[in-house]
Order: C-alpha cells, then sequence, then structure tokens
C-alpha cells in the first residue's frame, strides 16, 4: 500500500504478516475463554474465533521507505508466466536489460563493508575471492526456528547470478554450504540436514546471494522454478564448468516486469 511518513506524502510499501505461533506460548492462548466466541458446533467438530491479548499477537511490519514505483509494482498482484531462457535467450535478451538498469545494491555492499547489519552477522569468511558473509534475512523475525531464513552475500562483486556461476566458482560456494552449515548449526542448533540451500534464477537482486531456510517453511522463491539447490549446483559445474552458460533455464516473471516485455517484443511468450 501507500502512505505517507511524517507528512511528506512520499510513497512507501508496508507489508504486515502475522508472526508464526511459538509452541510454548499456545497454553496461554487457550487459557482466556472470554477472548473467545464460538462461530459454529457440529457433533465433535467446532470453529472458534479467539482474540489474543497483544502479547500474543505479533504482527510483524517491514518497511520499504521511500518507494520507487518499481518497488510498489513487486508488491501488487500480477499475471506470472513461466520463460525458458536458452544461453541465446539470456545473452541477447537478459544481460542487455540487466547491464541497461541501475539496480541499487548498495544495502548489500553496506552489509559486506559493516557499514550496516554488523550485529547481525552469524558467520563470516573474511576471503576476497571465496569468502561471504551470512546474516538473518529481513524477513526472519529470529523469535522461532520453524521460518529459519538466512542469506550468505559473497564478498566478490562481479558474480551476478547463477549464469556467471563456473568450476571456478566451486571453492566459493563449497564453503558456503559447508560453513554455512556449521554456522546455523551451531548458533541455532539446525542441522543441514534440515536446511534447505538454494539459489534463484531469476535473482530478485544481481550480486550472488544464496538462501538457507528451515526445510519446513514454504518460503517465497523456494519453488521447483525458480529455486536450485546448491549441492545440485556444485555437482553441475563439477561436471562441466560451463554448465549454466549452456543449458535452458525456466523462470516466472510478472506481466508488468520490463524484462517480461523484452522477451514479448523477442517473440519468446
Amino acid at each position: 500500500q501507500r502512505i505517507g511518513l511524517s507528512g511528506e506524502g512520499t510513497d512507501a510499501v508496508v507489508i504486515l504478516e502475522k508472526t508464526p505461533f511459538q509452541e510454548e506460548k499456545i497454553p496461554d492462548l487457550l487459557k482466556k475463554p472470554t477472548n473467545t466466541e464460538l462461530q459454529m458446533h457440529n457433533d465433535i467438530y467446532c470453529t472458534f474465533y479467539l482474540r489474543p491479548p497483544p502479547e500474543l499477537s505479533e504482527i510483524k511490519a517491514t518497511v520499504v521507505y521511500p518507494a520507487t514505483e518499481k518497488h510498489i509494482q513487486k508488491y501488487l498482484r500480477q499475471e506470472v508466466h513461466l520463460i525458458r531462457e536458452t544461453w541465446e535467450d539470456y545473452k541477447s535478451i537478459t544481460l542487455p536489460y540487466i547491464q541497461s538498469q541501475s539496480f541499487s545494491i548498495q544495502w548489500v555492499y553496506n552489509i559486506l563493508e559493516k557499514k550496516a547489519e554488523a550485529d547481525r552477522i552469524v558467520h563470516e569468511n573474511p576471503d576476497p575471492s571465496t569468502g561471504f558473509v551470512l546474516v538473518p534475512d529481513l524477513k526472519w523475525n529470529q523469535s522461532q526456528l520453524d521460518d529459519l531464513y538466512l542469506i550468505a552475500l559473497v564478498h566478490r562483486r562481479e558474480i551476478k547470478s547463477l549464469r556467471d556461476l563456473t568450476a571456478e566458482h566451486l571453492p566459493l560456494l563449497r564453503n558456503i554450504l559447508q560453513e554455512g552449515k556449521e554456522a546455523v548449526a551451531k548458533r541455532f542448533g539446525v542441522p543441514g540436514s534440515q536446511l534447505r540451500i538454494y539459489l534463484h534464477y531469476q535473482p530478485s537482486y544481481y550480486h550472488l546471494h544464496v538462501h538457507f531456510t528451515a526445510l519446513g517453511h514454504e518460503a517465497p522463491g523456494s519453488s521447483v522454478e525458480r529455486a536450485h539447490l546448491l549441492p545440485d549446483v556444485i555437482d553441475n559445474l563439477a561436471m562441466d564448468s560451463l554448465y549454466y552458460q549452456k543449458r535452458a533455464l525456466t523462470f516466472p516473471l510478472r506481466a508488468d516486469e520490463p524484462l517480461f516485455k523484452k522477451f514479448q517484443e523477442a517473440g519468446k511468450v
């Protein structure tokens, strides 16, 4: 939605999300019958509306301010189409589009340079070639492990996406996989076998990053048409250094995205 902050009338994006219930607080939620309203009772089945106290009714608010038109469009409901991008399509359509845009990733550099979120860093490998920083994603409030979500940001700035990866990047990717799992297990007690570790294509921003989410959490973008498991990426590059410069990749695009219009103009949709 659009709102004005500080009376300036500037556009902002406000995302309101109900935080997951914590198991240990469920008994407190059910102990207050005065805040319970029966809606339906049929044999053994009952439906109630509960009005929990404020301490059990947290809502997470994420604010993007000031928001550009691109930010606003990102969060509006739109038709989605699947694109099948060949390597030739990438070179002739996607890459020129990426290079023509001024995507701001200053917030990524702020984290890497410890100008922001330094106190949130879970793990860092400082090597400029094979190192990365692991931080909690903004979508995770760190109050429970059910929706655990972290992001590994690589120190190297020239790697835009999956398409740029070759066997030369295997030490970097293996570091992220191994050290990332170890860091999550040490800090949060979640073993690697309960993590979904993957890259997006297309990514939401063009600086290589890897997602770490709880396996039981249906995180946005974890579906098969966009997520590429990091162990599979490593195996593919180990077999063929140019794997991601050869194969076609499928990904979803919203109908209002400029890149989708580029594929339409090229007769690829």
